[in-house]
């Protein structure tokens, strides 16, 4: 477990991160929280008083990482840009998302689909799943799903789908 005190801070022109509010955690600790990783991983912690479990920290390519404050999060914490953080972070090993009943349904008539979704990394499995959890009706997820396994059987990232519906409105 690493413990800081910081700062949030707030990217200006930094491309798709431009606006971003985050805590910084240097290289020395993130290599205390999980030696040799170069990749984004999961943790787990407080944030001032407020429990985290689950939240992605991002590589920076020095060594060091981000954790990104969402807004939800920032106004749980009722902070921004500039405020003081108390940061207490581990490596958040319990974390999973499960593959939702409906989409697994579509995935026994679709082998090839699931074949090409569990040759993914983990976290770009989970950014289909969130997207589909995250649909606040019956119907948005039902396209959600289809959409997803129309991607998975061409092939296609998460991100390529998106791309390919953005051209389509």
């Amino acid at each position: 477990m690493i413990a800081i005190e910081t700062i949030i801070l707030q990217f200006g022109e930094q491309g798709e991160k431009t606006g971003w509010s985050y805590v910084h955690i240097p290289a020395d600790m993130a290599n205390e929280l999980k030696p040799n990783q170069k990749k984004s991983f999961r943790v787990k912690g407080m944030l001032d008083n407020l429990p985290i479990n689950g939240i992605a920290v991002m590589p920076m390519g020095d060594g060091s990482f981000i954790l990104a404050l969402k807004a939800d999060l920032r106004k749980a914490l009722r902070k921004n840009a500039g405020a003081p953080l108390k940061v207490s972070l581990e490596e958040d090993l319990d974390y999973k998302v499960e593959i939702p009943d409906d989409l697994q349904e579509c995935f026994d008539f679709e082998p090839s689909a699931l074949s090409y979704f569990n040759s993914l990394p983990k976290s770009h499995r989970d950014y289909f799943i969130k997207w589909i959890n995250s649909a606040k009706t019956n119907e948005t997820r039902a396209k959600r799903i289809v959409n997803t396994i129309n991607a998975l059987i061409k092939n296609w990232g998460y991100g390529e789908m998106i791309r390919d519906m953005k051209g389509k409105d």
